[in-house]
């Protein structure tokens, strides 16, 4: 069993996917889609090729912790994911993992180019690989 990592935006949705032992977060792919069910047609693929146990998907808070916008938008994917795959979603807060991403390869000299192909995949490892640090220290 698995666990995959989202990273949901209005027109890409980074994925990342943990290994077997639920230590290690890879990043998978950046899917770009034009509406909800072209959308849910690719993430089958993932659903159907590996046994995924639980969803860790970016909650794009304010800086305040209150709810964004963005936030409103990710809740409702929440459900429709829930609902369609029928496992667990955790919310995980993702304020920051774009900025970390992008200063990692800014100071890895990435043209901006290649920067925005791959930003996405990248923060959806960071939000998953946060998730399983966390709940493998507490011995989950």
């Amino acid at each position: 069993m698995r666990i995959i990592g989202m990273d949901y935006g209005s027109k890409t949705l980074g994925i990342s996917l943990s290994d077997e032992t639920k230590t290690l977060a890879s990043p998978i792919e950046t899917i770009r889609y034009n509406n909800v069910e072209e959308l849910f047609n690719k993430l089958d693929k993932y659903f159907n090729t590996y046994e995924i146990e639980k969803i860790v998907l970016g909650n794009p808070l304010n800086l305040d912790g209150s709810l964004s916008d963005r936030s409103i938008s990710t809740l409702n994917f929440k459900n429709n994911l829930e609902e369609k795959y029928k496992i667990p979603v955790i919310m995980e807060d993702e304020r920051y993992t774009t900025v970390i991403v992008n200063n990692m390869l800014i100071d890895n000299n990435t043209r901006r180019e290649k920067r925005k192909k791959v930003v996405d995949k990248l923060a959806s490892t960071v939000i998953l690989q946060g998730y399983l640090d966390r709940r493998n220290q507490n011995g989950e």
